[in-house]
């Protein structure tokens, strides 16, 4: 079973650079600095994993492309009851870009 940072490490290999930070004006691209607007953001993949001593410890990896600036990256928020209520705005207004 793949880990959390096995999952980032895979996702940054596969051209995901930047790591995105929640902040009252949008996501940032820590990398760049550029503050995005979370629906220019498109999940394209996302990762659930819990904690393997506290299931209760969980969190969630996105990978995000932008559609304005073709920046790539990361954004890893806590899970479930944990979850910061800035971070459950931001993954409320992301667009789900996956292929169902």
């Amino acid at each position: 079973m793949e880990t959390l940072s096995q999952a980032v490490e895979r996702i940054t290999a596969a051209g995901y650079q930047d790591d995105f930070r929640a902040e009252r004006g949008g996501l940032r691209a820590v990398g760049t600095g550029c503050i995005h607007d979370p629906e220019a953001l498109v999940i394209e993949e996302v990762l659930r994993f819990e904690g393997s001593s506290d299931p209760e410890d969980e969190a969630m990896l996105f990978a995000l492309r932008c559609t304005i600036h073709d920046v790539r990256g990361t954004y890893v928020v806590a899970y479930g009851s944990t979850m910061d209520s800035l971070d459950a705005e931001m993954v409320r207004r992301l667009t789900d870009g996956r292929k169902r």
